[in-house]
């Protein structure tokens, strides 16, 4: 390796932390969260702490408010990824059940995504 190439790997080593800090930290904390069941959407503070039962095409998901933060506590899916997606807080998150037809997306001033796609 030349001069310059241990310049450039320097370099990159040094932009690494900067872009970490600048591009993954520092998410806007959620103001609402939207529950979609099939063709209904219900927009929810997440300022009150309470827990939604949602009846989906499987049966009834449990949905828990607590702290600003919003989560599937139970599900009748098999896989139960809802719920293993724990805790949703920061503008963007989504969670879904998609064998019961539920989501939750975390709404705020600033989204952490632009897009998420299945």
């Amino acid at each position: 390796m030349t001069r310059a190439d241990y310049y450039i790997v320097l370099f990159a080593a040094l932009l690494l932390p900067y872009l970490y800090i600048s591009q993954w930290t520092g998410d806007k904390a959620g103001i609402s969260a939207t529950i979609m069941n099939g063709n209904e959407t219900t927009e929810v503070s997440l300022a009150h702490d309470h827990t939604l039962e949602i009846d989906g095409a499987l049966g009834t998901s449990t949905i828990k408010i607590e702290n600003g933060k919003i989560r599937f506590t139970a599900s009748p899916c098999l896989g139960k990824q809802c719920i293993h997606s724990g805790w949703l807080e920061h503008a963007g998150e989504f969670a879904a059940c998609l064998p019961n037809r539920i989501s939750v997306a975390v709404l705020g001033e600033a989204p952490r995504f632009d897009s998420i796609n299945f």
